[in-house]
């Protein structure tokens, strides 16, 4: 298609667009007494107008009920996670078995990496990508640093970062899996950011995670900017483990819980080591309060603790929503939107002195809905001016702003609007 910056060109893409209704399930933020131009759904998604009817439900179960809601509510507290499986396992390309959800990111990682990162004194190194998020960076130094303690390790040379060539803003799949090979016999794990926060580069899973397992090592993937966010087929692709929060694209708001997989090919494994707790227990004999752990069979055997039904409520509204659009749907329209917006930043350069770097890969196969932007010759001053001005985005140092267009929630309008807001900032310098 032949895009064009003008009003009038996305007011007719917005016209033809299939998801153009979604926008009146979300609430906005307003400056100037203006909906705000929302390009931060991979930080925060915005909060779905149906959210508080799911909490209302479980607030006025526990005040109608009290206990009682665990079994006699609407949906009863004691199975409400179970609610999660098959919605999904749509969004993430696996079997209902093979998901579930609890705690938050971060924990579900560290205690996923119980069970596959096992170092032995030969095989204990974790491969990751540069400039991993920073959470990301500190579960592995602590897992290695724990290990160490009683394997013998060496915690310096146990965490092997994929780096970007000089000059480069994107890691190449090549030297994944050069290192990948590299490493060979002494690689225990590979876990990467399914996608990059910074950058916004999208990783080959598929091929990656065979890489990883070539070599003998296991292959999980932090999903947090992925779920809602890309084509995902986990079970397909024999990823052994993944953990994703709810809070970015599928906006179950702040800190809210976290979505686990874990391969059907483990699920029988006694061997696997976990830390277990009486939410994992063998669901039809819980209440018997048995002094030895029988799991449930599939990735709910993983729980520890009874789950805290008012963060899943908000979640539970949000993976409903994507179970009415479907990924298909979503992923068409990102790929479209992205474009339009990469089009009016250029567009935009050719107006102005500045000059626009978008560091996001170009290859529609490598990004999703995210741009990163190097604005070259311009600061903080310029982020400032579009936040006031009703453009919510991101500042990351030393001067790129992250812009997610999420199909859900924002138009084609909002595109050239955000252009035309851009353009100004940097002519009233």
């Amino acid at each position: 298609m032949n895009f064009k910056n003008t009003l009038e060109f996305a007011q007719q893409l917005d016209a033809q667009d299939s998801l153009r209704s979604y926008q009146n399930e979300f609430i906005f933020p307003q400056v100037n007494n203006q909906k705000v131009i929302y390009f931060t759904g991979n930080s925060l998604g915005l909060q779905p107008k149906r959210t508080k009817t799911y909490v209302d439900e479980v607030m006025n179960d526990w005040a109608n009920l009290a206990v009682e809601g665990h079994f006699y509510a609407d949906k009863p507290w004691w199975d409400y996670h179970e609610r999660f499986a098959a919605p999904l396992s749509k969004i993430v390309g696996a079997l209902s078995s093979e998901v579930t959800v609890m705690n938050t990111l971060t924990v579900n990682l560290h205690l996923l990496m119980v069970s596959f990162y096992r170092p032995t004194a030969k095989r204990y190194k974790i491969i990751c990508e540069e400039k991993a998020f920073p959470s990301d960076q500190y579960m592995f130094q602590s897992q290695v640093q724990f290990h160490a303690q009683n394997s013998g390790i060496n915690p310096n040379d146990a965490i092997v970062e994929i780096k970007r060539r000089e000059g480069e803003h994107n890691i190449r799949l090549e030297d994944i899996i050069s290192k990948i090979n590299e490493v060979g016999e002494e690689l225990a794990l590979v876990l990467i950011g399914g996608v990059n926060y910074y950058t916004g580069q999208v990783f080959d899973i598929k091929t990656i995670t065979a890489a990883g397992h070539r070599v003998g090592a296991k292959v999980g993937w932090d999903l947090a900017h992925a779920a809602g966010n890309i084509k995902l087929e986990l079970h397909d692709w024999e990823v052994d483990f993944a953990a994703w929060c709810s809070y970015k694209y599928m906006n179950s708001g702040p800190g809210n819980a976290s979505g686990c997989f874990v391969h059907q090919k483990h699920h029988n494994d006694s061997t696997l080591s976990r830390f277990a707790g009486w939410w994992g227990h063998n669901k039809e004999r819980r209440f018997k309060m048995e002094p030895q752990f029988d799991p449930v069979h599939g990735a709910d055997g993983w729980q520890i603790s009874n789950l805290p039904i008012l963060s899943l409520a908000p979640y539970l509204a949000s993976v409903h929503l994507f179970d009415e659009v479907g990924m298909e749907a979503l992923i068409a329209k990102r790929d479209h939107i992205t474009s339009y917006l990469e089009f009016i930043l250029h567009e935009i350069d050719k107006e102005v002195e500045s000059t626009f770097e978008i560091i996001t890969p170009s290859n529609p196969e490598e990004r999703a809905s995210q741009l990163s932007v190097f604005l070259h010759g311009e600061g903080r001053s310029l982020f400032d001016y579009l936040m006031k001005n009703g453009v919510i985005t991101d500042w990351r140092e030393p001067n790129v702003i992250r812009l997610a267009p999420v199909p859900l929630y924002t138009s084609y309008e909002d595109m050239y609007r955000f252009g035309q807001i851009l353009k100004q900032g940097i002519l009233q310098k």
